[in-house]
């Protein structure tokens, strides 16, 4: 099976992630992201998550895979509940930029091969989309978005989601092992 596609939005952020941040003057070459940015590409990824999710929960009939699906819907929608509080609170608007339009470009394009899998195959497709885009996120957070962000209480609300992310991936770890 050719997964390229799938891991693609997670390959992408990925290398964007490895390319402005493996060493510290390279880590100037981070993109410039107000706290209104970061809170897009904040809530792009959750969603993004979410949409994938809702995939799986058209498609497949894995318990294994369906109990996953449900607790990204879940925890992702608790996460964008969360950033929507905070940026009303703070009285900022998620703004638009380059690294949100990659990722919803990019997952256009994974929820189009995902689609086009059925049974065990899309299993596998999703769970390994799923383990990937969770490293890839991660690392952006890491080494992005909690960098770019000015205000404390933004800062705080990424460092506090990393580890339900890392949660998430040894979950989807878990399943994948399921697959092979």
């Amino acid at each position: 099976m050719n997964t390229q596609w799938i891991v693609k939005p997670a390959i992408a952020l990925a290398a964007f992630y490895l390319s402005t941040s493996l060493s510290p003057a390279v880590s100037q070459n981070n993109p410039k992201l107000s706290d209104a940015e970061v809170a897009s590409v904040a809530v792009v990824a959750n969603q993004i998550d979410i949409d994938y999710a809702t995939i799986a929960k058209e498609k497949s009939k894995n318990e294994d895979v369906l109990n996953f699906a449900n607790m990204m819907i879940d925890n992702h929608k608790a996460v964008i509940a969360q950033a929507v509080a905070l940026v009303t609170k703070l009285k900022v608007t998620p703004k638009d930029n380059a690294v949100s339009q990659q990722l919803l470009n990019d997952a256009k394009k994974t929820e189009k091969l995902l689609r086009s899998k059925k049974g065990n195959a899309f299993n596998k497709a999703y769970i390994d989309n799923e383990v990937a885009y969770h490293k890839a996120v991660i690392g952006a957070v890491e080494g992005l978005l909690i960098p770019e962000a000015e205000n404390t209480e933004l800062k705080s609300l990424l460092q506090n989601v990393i580890p339900a992310l890392k949660g998430h991936l040894v979950h989807a770890e878990t399943v994948q092992k399921k697959f092979r």
